[in-house]
């Protein structure tokens, strides 16, 4: 699919000069989906940003956990269903199609996640993680109670509330930003 020309972010920032790992990076990106996101391209204007941003991210997402990595993308999709950041629910609402292998499933999930058939353990997650994001001040140890009753384990907590957080940055930066999704995630996985 091609790509439109159009503008990742509302910000004139000129890419880096990217360095050998960076181009490789960028060469996998393509190589696996097809392009590169514009979430990375948006942080491209600052190599070392780029990286961390990278390297935190693949470890929330990707690295091991208690919680499997759809798991992980139904709580990216929840946080950002509830701040309205388009980037995140196109991008991640179909990563959720791809790994759940149902574009019902993905789209009930960006809609509303509480219209999903879902586990009643992965719903307290959800719920868990969308409390975080609308009133982290009232979180209390009923709360990381419910998650321990529902069979997640201290690192399995600590990882909710860890990719609950990094989205609520990331939602954040997209919208000052206004961060573009690739055309190409609308098509995937229906």
């Amino acid at each position: 699919m091609a790509e439109t020309s159009q503008k990742v972010t509302a910000l004139d920032l000129p890419m880096a000069e990217l360095g050998p790992e960076t181009k490789a990076f960028f060469e996998k990106c393509v190589e696996k989906i097809g392009f590169v996101p514009n979430v990375l391209l948006a942080y491209a204007f600052d190599e070392k940003k780029l990286r961390l941003f990278g390297e935190f991210y693949n470890d929330l997402m990707l690295g091991p956990s208690g919680l499997s990595k759809l798991e992980r993308e139904m709580i990216a999709v929840a946080v950002s269903a509830v701040n309205h950041c388009h980037y995140c629910l196109v991008a991640h609402g179909a990563a959720v199609r791809q790994l759940s292998g149902d574009p019902a499933f993905g789209e009930e999930m960006v809609t509303n996640y509480r219209a999903a058939i879902m586990t009643e353990k992965q719903k307290a997650m959800l719920d868990f993680a969308v409390k975080l994001t609308e009133m982290p001040d009232k979180i209390e140890d009923a709360d990381r109670s419910l998650l321990r009753e529902n069979g997640f384990s201290e690192r399995d907590i600590w990882d909710i509330a860890a990719v609950a957080g990094f989205f609520n940055m990331s939602n954040r930066v997209a919208a000052a930003t206004d961060m573009r999704p690739n055309a190409d995630y609308h098509a995937l996985a229906r």
